[in-house]
């Protein structure tokens, strides 16, 4: 690309034809600089562990294939109020918070995990994440060598930012993530706000901008119907006049586009590259180990997140684990959900 069609591009008096695009604004459009740790950590309250406590050891008599624990069968009214206060920063506050934290050292891996599930229920529906049904989906490096249809997740590759479930039409709400054990070494977590990048690439380059709202291959993971398309079509940004929704991952629109034999033009290439700039800038990110008992919970629809590469022992059963969970309030469990 020419310096002069950079230039263009990059200018912010050149208004693209038709698009009306409005900012975000207000608490999502957040910066390094702007956090704490208040904003950012929901501290696990003595009256919650104590009902929770009572949870894991119920759930620690049940069978390892018992279906996961629903709220309505214990007493949760502090653990309520915890996860209230939860869904207010995903939805009202910064997008995201780190739960801090569950005893899973006492209560061991199975008990954790089903609390882990209780806690997100309370959210709303937790839904599927592959097209086999799975619900509870376990982030852990299984030793497989990255190929199509081979997640990063399961992994010990770096994971660059992305939003989860980019390629579904009803991307989840929420994403989370239940930190078991911790890697030997790396894995640290990001997360930056894509209102603040949006914000900025609308101050900055309007241009550009009006490219990620317009359709683009998304990379379907093999997430789908053997015969059906390996790809589907969707925006960067939306939005129904009422607010605006993201979803994001540089490398599985590029690879989209690959899928489907069809070349990013110039223009969508240097939007993506200018967003992918923003959404890495040191001063755009937040960035923290999640330990053993930590959870991460983000407003899947406005926060991008990301992890380092990490090192465990060769071997080991006893490495970096997470268990991830979505949630989608409205449009029912099913991975294609609509909504």
């Amino acid at each position: 690309m020419s310096a002069n069609r950079l230039d263009i591009l990059g200018d912010a008096t050149v208004k693209p034809q038709g698009f009306r695009g409005s900012a975000f604004g207000g608490r999502f459009a957040w910066r390094r600089a702007d956090l704490d740790d208040d904003r950012c950590y929901a501290p696990l309250t003595g009256e919650a562990e104590t009902e929770l406590d009572r949870v894991a050891e119920v759930v620690a008599g049940r069978p390892l294939d018992a279906e996961m624990p629903r709220a309505q069968e214990f007493e949760l009214e502090a653990t309520a109020k915890l996860m209230a206060d939860i869904g207010n920063r995903i939805f009202h506050g910064i997008g995201f918070a780190m739960l801090d934290r569950l005893p899973v050292e006492r209560w061991g891996v199975p008990a954790s995990r089903s609390v882990a599930w209780l806690l997100t229920s309370l959210l709303g529906p937790i839904v599927e994440q592959k097209f086999d049904g799975t619900r509870i989906y376990d982030v852990r490096d299984k030793g497989k060598k990255l190929t199509h249809g081979v997640r990063r997740s399961i992994t010990n590759l770096e994971q660059e930012f992305h939003t989860d479930g980019g390629w579904l039409p009803g991307t989840p709400e929420i994403a989370v993530l239940a930190c078991l054990r911790q890697a030997k070494q790396g894995g640290m977590s990001r997360v930056s706000s894509l209102a603040t990048v949006h914000d900025q690439l609308l101050d900055k380059a309007p241009v550009l901008l009006a490219q990620l709202y317009k359709p683009l291959w998304w990379d379907r993971q093999a997430e789908h119907a053997q015969g059906e398309p390996p790809c589907s079509q969707r925006a960067i940004f939306t939005s129904d006049g009422g607010g605006i929704d993201a979803r994001y991952y540089d490398d599985y629109v590029r690879q989209g586009h690959r899928l489907m034999d069809s070349p990013l033009d110039e223009t969508t290439l240097a939007a993506l590259d200018a967003l992918k700039a923003e959404i890495e800038a040191p001063e755009h990110c937040f960035d923290f180990f999640l330990e053993p008992g930590q959870i991460e919970f983000v407003n899947n629809r406005l926060i991008a997140h990301a992890r380092t590469r990490f090192e465990d022992t060769t071997g080991s059963d006893q490495g970096r684990h997470l268990i991830r969970l979505w949630v989608r309030r409205t449009g029912g469990t099913a991975l294609e959900s609509t909504a």
